[in-house]
């Protein structure tokens, strides 16, 4: 009986105290991951900077509360009118032409 529990506490996934390369390796990767992590974050900002201001196209703030103005109004004129069937009336036909391209 003595044997069969020699057996069964016996390690049989090896010796774990020979070579210790789990701990050194594991901090190693964990500085090559916050170098790298670092590399990347200052490529990333001096990608950042070199960003204009202001992109071609881009509407200005004078645009952005000419647009809201012009929402504001919008939606003033269709709140104010009721249309009593399925066909659009003069203001709404008149608010697609303003809005088409």
């Amino acid at each position: 009986m003595l044997t069969a529990a020699r057996v069964l506490a016996e390690n049989n996934f090896g010796d774990t105290r020979t070579g210790g390369l789990a701990g050194p390796m594991g901090l190693f990767l964990i500085v090559v991951l916050a170098v790298a992590t670092v590399f990347l974050i200052r490529n990333m900002n001096s990608r950042l900077r070199r960003l204009p201001d202001r992109f071609p196209g881009q509407p200005g703030v004078g645009d952005a509360e000419r647009a809201e103005a012009v929402v504001l109004d919008l939606t003033q004129t269709v709140g104010t009118e009721e249309s009593s069937g399925s066909a659009p009336s003069a203001v709404h036909q008149d608010i697609n032409r303003q809005s088409a391209p």
